[in-house]
């Protein structure tokens, strides 16, 4: 397995040039992408974080917005310890900033960061290591992070905790569909490997990187290469059960998991 990072801008112009057969994408089509073909084979919330230590509990979706806008900038102003707020930022090309954008109805002119990352593993390290962070990352690779030690928490939005399982049971008002992305109506090899991602033979790796399975399917294997949100170069010949173990990190040939961690496709 291949995995090379970059967003899910470039999932979707990877898929349409054709330099991908599958690109991947952490959010739905938007209304000029109707030449693509898009498969969800998951679903992932987007939550706020902020380090274990500070006292604030929970932030209204105004607190959010002026601190993002450089309004609010001591954490003293919304019930915290006096201290300055260090605002994280996803970069341009991230389908985590485009949803938080929209739902806020911000443009990202207007937000005054003091960091700007990447993938959802450096917004966890980064709020992780600064006591006075905020950020917005996947909830399930939030979620998986902080029961295995690290230093932050999730914040409720609109009275709803941030949680898997109010991503699953529909609550959660930030969610978010996890796409594979083809240029045109899969078929042969392309075509196995969507239904077989999409499949009830993946629910346990899905749920397993803490985020929501969806429909069913069943399929066979086969080579392809994949890119997009992250980039996936698939040898599985025999069996899908050879992709189910690349599905969950491992090669083909040898049944040992690469990363146990979610979210290292980097949506």
């Amino acid at each position: 397995m291949d995995v090379q990072s970059g967003g899910s801008s470039r999932g979707v112009a990877d898929a349409r040039s054709g330099l991908a057969d599958i690109g991947m994408a952490s959010r739905a089509a938007n209304s000029d992408e109707t030449d693509l073909k898009f498969f969800a084979i998951a679903r992932d919330g987007v939550g706020v974080i902020v380090h274990r230590s500070n006292p604030v509990r929970s932030l209204t979706d105004e607190q959010i917005v002026a601190i993002y806008a450089g309004k609010i900038v001591d954490w003293s102003a919304v019930g915290g310890k006096a201290g300055r707020i260090t605002v994280v930022n996803k970069a341009e090309g991230r389908s985590t900033l485009e949803l938080f954008l929209s739902y806020f109805k911000l443009k990202n002119s207007e937000i005054r960061a003091q960091v700007v990352i990447g993938d959802n593993q450096q917004g966890i390290k980064t709020v992780a290591g600064n006591p006075g962070a905020i950020g917005y990352v996947s909830i399930g690779s939030a979620e998986y992070e902080a029961g295995h030690g690290a230093a932050i928490k999730l914040l409720p939005m609109n009275g709803v905790a941030a949680s898997v399982e109010n991503v699953r049971n529909g609550s959660f008002p930030l969610a978010r569909p996890l796409n594979l992305v083809v240029k045109a109506e899969p078929n042969g090899l392309a075509k196995s490997f969507v239904d077989f991602a999409r499949s009830n033979a993946v629910h346990d790796l899905v749920e397993a990187q803490f985020f929501v399975p969806v429909g069913p399917r069943r399929a066979a294997g086969g080579r392809i290469d994949v890119r997009g949100a992250g980039c996936l170069r698939v040898v599985c010949p025999d069996h899908p059960v050879h992709l189910r173990r690349v599905l969950a990190g491992a090669p083909a040939d040898k049944p040992r998991a690469i990363s146990s961690r979610p979210g290292m496709a980097s949506y």
